[in-house]
């Protein structure tokens, strides 16, 4: 068993998930509903039913959904956590073009390096630099 992410956007699938490659690396293979559904009509056809982002790191699925909205959600947040601190900041750096900083990328009590975000499609992400010897 496994839990994996599964993001709905509002049109915007293809884009974000562009973007995520972007930021992670990895392969994406998108799905849209014309490919499978020979019934979808005309503004149908290019939504995107099931996208997913594999890397050795991740797997990432989304789609567009008629209910999705760009307005930023505040149930869940996406972590990404590890000890590489350069690309770790790299991540979050670039999660953030064109978001919110929620919480900056700094050393918390607790030892680890921790910042929060929201992205430019507004998902919640956290980043958690792990100390060394952690």
């Amino acid at each position: 068993m496994r839990i994996e992410a599964y993001l709905f956007f509002p049109g915007t699938a293809e884009e974000a998930m562009g973007f995520y490659r972007d930021v992670f690396g990895g392969e994406l293979t998108i799905t849209r509903r014309g490919d499978v559904d020979p019934s979808a009509s005309d503004a149908e056809k290019d939504q995107v039913i099931n996208a997913i982002l594999h890397s050795p790191d991740l797997a990432l699925r989304a789609s567009d959904a008629p209910n999705a909205t760009r307005e930023k959600q505040n149930r869940v947040a996406l972590s990404v956590m590890g000890a590489d601190e350069g690309r770790l900041r790299a991540v979050f750096d670039a999660l953030a073009a064109g978001g919110t900083v929620d919480a900056p990328l700094e050393r918390q009590f607790w030892g680890d390096t921790f910042g929060a975000l929201t992205d430019r499609y507004g998902i919640n992400w956290q980043v958690n630099i792990e100390a060394q010897g952690a």
